[in-house]
């Protein structure tokens, strides 16, 4: 079954999933998609070179994937990180 997403919550999924220390697994846990369907999101809410960078920049990162994760890590911001609003999807 595939999930209907309003606005405001896919932008906070290609929010979560932009950012470098949030793994999939958080946005697993707020949103009840998986990683897969977070990709499959990605790839139709973005231009395809947007989409295609963010897949290179996350294949294989310790910190978007939990398993990976040193466990010394126990949140899924940077603390350092800036507080994104207005966050606008780009459509192709």
């Amino acid at each position: 079954m595939k999930k209907e997403f309003n606005e405001q919550d896919l932008d906070r999924i290609i929010e979560m999933a932009w950012e470098d220390r949030t793994p999939f697994d958080a946005i697993t846990y707020q949103f009840g998609i998986s990683e897969q369907e977070t990709i499959e999101i990605m790839r139709r809410e973005m231009k395809p070179s947007s989409f295609k960078m963010w897949r290179k920049r996350v294949q294989g990162r310790s910190t978007k994937h939990a398993k990976l994760r040193n466990g010394d890590v126990d949140r899924f911001k940077s603390s350092r990180q800036r507080q994104i609003t207005g966050n606008k999807i780009a459509k192709r």
